[in-house]
């Protein structure tokens, strides 16, 4: 899988920073929600950060494709194309919580190979992919070497986000050290950091985990779907996330038995 560009990870980091000026300057304000299709919320901030780092892509790489949550597709079939999740975790946006993260991913003919996961309230950006090491504010961080699920902490959204794998999650969470609940894209970056140990979630779209599998990846850990398969622009969005491809190896039977 070839590596991005000098340029690209150049333009990451611009895209990281015009965004998350945007995203502070409606923090904790006075602002309109309003429901989508799928009931769920979207804000100004959202869509406004969105146009800010498609107008960057399209003045600095233009021959790169854009798949947005808010704005859809733009020559998404070229080889490089850019996911973006300007809000991951809106709900927690709206009411003023610092659990939401930017999420910018990069696929190379439709395999994510790189992602950039950004809190801008806290100034805390993970980076990481196809030949870059995950690293945390520029220092490298690594997944945990717990590879036991009974140490193991796991995380997801919330249990209300997985209709079929409920039943598993808390199976493996009274097995495991303890659960945590909230963080959407956070959890991922906390796992790369060695934090916490797993995650489970289900119904994910593109841009919640373009950028997440590449992050997670290069940190040591193993993000999949739940049959193990690598993620990419088609996959269900069913997810698994461990610390190490032995936690993996551990979990991935109990998640894989609810796809037969």
């Amino acid at each position: 899988m070839p590596m991005p560009s000098a340029d690209q990870l150049a333009l990451a980091q611009e895209l990281a920073d015009a965004s998350a000026k945007v995203i502070r300057s409606y923090y904790r304000s006075d602002f309109a929600i309003v429901d989508k299709d799928d009931a769920s919320p979207v804000t100004l901030a959202d869509r406004e950060a969105e146009k800010a780092m498609r107008a960057l892509i399209e003045a600095k790489r233009p021959q790169d494709g854009i798949i947005g949550e808010e704005f859809g597709e733009q020559n998404a079939e070229a080889d490089w194309v850019w996911v973006l999740d300007p809000v991951d975790g809106t709900k927690s946006f709206t009411v003023g919580r610092p659990l939401f993260v930017t999420l910018i991913g990069l696929m190379y003919r439709g395999e994510p190979v790189f992602g950039v996961i950004n809190q801008p309230i806290t100034a805390d950006r993970w980076v990481g992919g196809e030949g870059v090491p995950t690293t945390l504010n520029g220092q490298p961080v690594r997944s945990s070497d717990v590879a036991t699920l009974a140490g193991a902490i796991i995380g997801t959204t919330g249990p209300e986000y997985l209709p079929r794998a409920r039943p598993v999650f808390e199976s493996l969470a009274k097995r495991g050290r303890y659960q945590i609940y909230g963080g959407d894209g956070y959890l991922y970056a906390q796992l790369a950091s060695g934090w916490l140990q797993l995650v489970v979630e289900e119904g994910l779209k593109l841009h919640d985990f373009a950028a997440l599998a590449p992050v997670v990846n290069a940190a040591g850990g193993k993000m999949t779907d739940w049959q193990g398969r690598a993620l990419h622009r088609h996959s269900e969005g069913c997810v698994l996330a461990a610390a190490n491809a032995t936690l993996h190896a551990a979990v991935l039977p109990e998640l894989a038995a609810l796809a037969v």
